[in-house]
């Protein structure tokens, strides 16, 4: 099996188990789901066991798939270092990678990330341009910058999209808004408190639950505050100002210390939204720089991302 090949299959496998669906993880790569059981059938004939066990409700990862899952990443994980060492010791790359990404995610993430990158590759330059709003960013300055950033859903099938990351989204709200107000119990509770959201631009996916097998929107009636900007509404609920629904790599570090409490989380986090958080390119060679940082975002960020780490196993919310 060429590399590409093996890496597209161990990817392929870790989105199911980490999606838990064939759909989910459909959507995460060109396939249709039954393209993606397909697949997953010819994995488990090649290594000879189950990996998943199937229902027409669910499926769920055997022993064998959890102890394959540990060395796929680790396998993925070298795949990836091996192709980023041998391109740069092919010839050394130079010259300059303009990207464009939201300011809140390329604050905390991605910044960090190209710091470490530009320390590899001593021949490479960066130019990094954050922006405000990270929903309502379609890639329009492609041709003026070689890679954007985009979280959430893809409207532009013109763009090559590279996924980097899964996109988890969590009810939380501070333990003094808790204390005061109640914990919600359910999803239908949370009409009755205040909210924190987004003024005009809400993610397609902000506020929808699987209740009782049906999914539906669930969301404060009284929003204490609405705001076009992630951090705004991360501090708000941090003050005890509401309740919101964030995503991991927003919220990460104050759940992970306390300072928010993550709601419906009694069996971990929730799985990941269809969309995801993405690289955006022309549909064009893409040239051998921006190849490079690709994949170095790619083991950066996937396929379990580093801000979730810390949550796994997550058992705090309502019950509690």
């Amino acid at each position: 099996m060429n590399p590409d090949a093996l890496t597209d299959q161990l990817s392929l496998f870790l989105d199911v188990l980490e999606s838990g669906s064939f759909s989910a993880a459909a959507r995460l790569h060109p396939l249709t789901p039954s393209a993606v059981s397909r697949r997953i059938d010819a994995l488990e004939r090649s290594l000879d066991c189950s990996l998943f066990s199937r229902s027409t409700h669910a499926v769920r990862v055997t022993p064998a798939g959890l102890a394959f899952a540990e060395r796929a990443r680790r396998i993925l994980a070298e795949l990836h270092l091996a192709r980023a060492e041998a391109v740069a010791l092919s010839s050394a790359p130079e010259g300059l990678i303009r990207i464009d990404a939201p300011a809140p995610f390329g604050r905390r993430h991605l910044a960090p990330a190209i710091a470490d990158f530009l320390g590899a590759y001593p021949g490479l330059d960066v130019q990094l341009r954050l922006i405000d709003s990270f929903v309502d960013l379609h890639g329009a300055h492609l041709g003026e910058v070689d890679l954007v950033l985009r979280i959430g859903p893809l409207a532009d099938t013109r763009l090559v999209a590279t996924p980097l990351s899964p996109l988890v989204r969590v009810v939380c709200a501070s333990p003094a808004y808790l204390a005061r107000r109640g914990v919600p119990r359910s999803p239908q509770e949370l009409l009755e408190h205040d909210g924190l959201d987004w003024d005009g631009l809400a993610p397609t996916h902000a506020w929808r639950f699987d209740v009782d097998g049906k999914l539906g929107i669930y969301r404060p009636k009284r929003l204490r505050m609405t705001a076009n900007n992630a951090e705004t509404l991360l501090f708000s609920v941090a003050a005890g100002l509401g309740v919101a629904h964030l995503p991991t790599w927003l919220t990460s570090e104050y759940l992970a210390r306390g300072e928010l409490v993550a709601l419906f989380c009694e069996n971990g986090l929730p799985a990941p939204e269809p969309s995801g958080i993405y690289a955006l390119r022309l549909e064009r060679a893409t040239d051998s720089r921006s190849r490079l940082l690709l994949e170095f975002l790619k083991n950066r960020f996937g396929p379990t991302p580093p801000w979730d780490i810390p949550l796994q196993g997550l058992q705090r919310g309502a019950g509690n």
